[in-house]
């Protein structure tokens, strides 16, 4: 913020962000330094109590499992935050400040707050607070709504000025997305239903601190007029949010190092598997000889030969790409067996393959491996606290009144008789013909949305788009614990004419767990835009 202080204090401009990660108070002291060298004076509030490591014994014997595997609460435990609300950024506003800073606080509560703030709503208008938290999912990512990973890229002007997008909501929780005049980008209703369904698992149970958000109905409109596109974005409902907050726990799980190293020439493929193959034989061969055992995980890809499509990759003709990238990526237990791992890249390019060009970023980095567990903490059990200029003012009360812990039920999607009526025909069709898709990650699941290119051509995507048909696509990806098991689940939102899908366990662990070239899923929507629709009629001239 340096570079704009006297700015942002000029103008009056109020920023809120999550940035103060583990040590808010910290920050803010560090952002105090630099408005008293600009000679500014900014009242800087701070949020704190997302922190419970002081309350890790207390929980290690309380029973609780992971969300999402259902593992034991770890041994050892390096952080633990729970993800706090939109309530206390607004009362850090109405308290004055001119900045807040918050540790762990979900995404959209930074922008749903200012709104609560200005228009005063309720704890109990769950509609306008879902539309607010909408407000604030579509803009979190910042440039991933203007035109930022949008499936037609090519369509996407100046991505060196990109600009980020701009809300102006109203009291009643319509609200439009634009962005500044003379910058890059695109707002439309493409660019912003991809950042709808980006990540957002059950859209019918979007769960928030302030509220359960159901995002199936939701209407995006493109504005004429606006310079660089503008939406109008309507419909978003809420019921009560649960007694819980979600709480993000990590813990150390080994090591990890990966080494990158392009190769060139003919079977460039062959050779890259060879190499990776034959460095982890030598360094076991160490290993075992030194009494270390062996890795715990290991992971060979060549990139540029397609192992990432599995079955679906194209075979390439003459021997396939006289370029490619090993990508050979190793967990272990102990640090000191990975730095035998590191050292034993450089010798494959004197004593392996020809046309091995280097090892990208020199020898590989050894890093420690911070696995998450997600669990559930009560509300009333969190102490939050709020300081201004570094002094505490308060502790922030959070209202239960509003909150419900019951189950609500969704009618599940009928097969409709459109589906059972819909015409046949002899075309076929990539989906990328008739459909945008986004992807990204929770944990060790990967969300893919699939969004129509025109009303028409939904029904025919929901016939053919099952959850079984994605997860026979991407069979190769999913990692069962039993053989019967149903890992992908698909959501639909008839109001953007959409399906999110969810596979879980299908990111060998995600994030820094996973040893994956793509450990967030962000290539899978990709992907599947090479998927087959078949045996429909010429959708193109319905159009016309």
């Amino acid at each position: 913020m340096a570079p704009y202080i006297k700015d942002i204090h000029r103008k009056g401009v109020r920023v809120i962000s999550n940035a103060g990660g583990i040590n808010p108070l910290a920050c803010a002291a560090a952002l105090q330094e630099v408005a008293e060298k600009a000679d500014v004076d900014l009242k800087i509030a701070v949020i704190t109590g997302d922190d419970l490591m002081s309350e890790k014994e207390n929980l290690r014997g309380a029973g609780i499992t992971d969300l999402e595997s259902g593992k034991p609460f770890p041994e050892s435990v390096h952080s633990m935050n729970v993800y706090l609300g939109a309530r206390p950024v607004s009362r850090a506003l109405d308290l004055g400040a001119d900045i807040v800073i918050t540790g762990r606080c979900v995404d959209s509560g930074i922008v749903l707050g200012p709104l609560i703030h200005s228009f005063g709503w309720n704890r109990d208008e769950f509609d306008l607070l879902a539309a607010g938290s909408l407000a604030g999912h579509l803009i979190e990512c910042g440039a991933q709504c203007t035109g930022g990973i949008f499936t037609d890229w090519h369509l996407v002007p100046d991505w060196h000025n990109i600009g980020f997008p701009i809300v102006e909501c109203s009291s009643e929780g319509d609200f439009i997305i634009s962005k500044p005049p003379d910058t890059g980008g695109l707002i439309s209703f493409g660019t912003v239903a991809e950042q709808l369904v980006y990540e957002v698992g059950n859209p019918q149970r979007y769960l928030l601190p302030d509220v359960t958000c159901d995002f199936s109905e939701v209407s995006i409109t493109e504005i004429p007029g606006f310079e660089g596109g503008a939406v109008k974005v309507h419909g978003a409902k809420g019921s009560p949010p649960s007694t819980f907050y979600k709480v993000n726990a990590t813990y150390l799980d080994g090591f990890r190092a990966t080494a990158v190293c392009p190769v060139g020439g003919p079977k460039a493929v062959q050779k890259g598997k060879l190499t990776a193959e034959s460095i982890l034989r030598r360094t076991r061969l160490i290993f075992s000889q030194l009494g270390y055992e062996d890795y715990s995980a290991v992971n060979i890809q060549v990139l540029g030969s397609e192992d990432t499509y599995g079955p679906h990759a194209r075979r390439s003709i003459d021997g396939g790409p006289r370029e490619a990238v090993i990508w050979l990526a190793v967990h272990h237990k102990q640090k000191e067996a990975l730095e035998i791992f590191s050292r034993e890249i450089a010798p494959a390019g004197t004593g392996m393959a020809p046309g091995l060009t280097g090892v990208i970023g020199g020898r590989p980095r050894i890093s420690p491996v911070l696995k998450p567990f997600f669990f559930h903490y009560p509300k009333s059990n969190v102490q939050i606290n709020l300081f201004l200029n570094g002094q505490y003012v308060e502790t922030f009360e959070e209202d239960l009144t509003f909150t419900s812990d019951e189950a609500v039920s969704f009618d599940p999607p009928k097969i409709n008789s459109e589906l059972k009526d819909l015409p046949s025909g002899h075309h076929t069709y990539r989906l990328e013909d008739l459909a945008y898709t986004r992807s990204g990650d929770k944990g060790n699941s990967a969300n893919i949305g699939v969004i129509a290119r025109h009303p028409l051509y939904y029904p025919y995507l929901k016939k053919t788009l099952t959850a079984q048909a994605l997860e026979n696509y991407f069979e190769h990806l999913l990692e069962r614990e039993k053989p019967e098991e149903e890992l992908v689940s698909r959501y639909e939102l008839p109001g953007i004419h959409a399906l999110n899908f969810v596979l879980r366990n299908s990111l060998g662990g995600g994030g820094v767990a996973s040893l994956r070239s793509d450990p967030q899923g962000k290539a899978l929507g990709q992907m599947l835009l090479d998927f087959q629709i078949k045996n429909v009629p010429d959708l193109k001239s319905l159009i016309e």
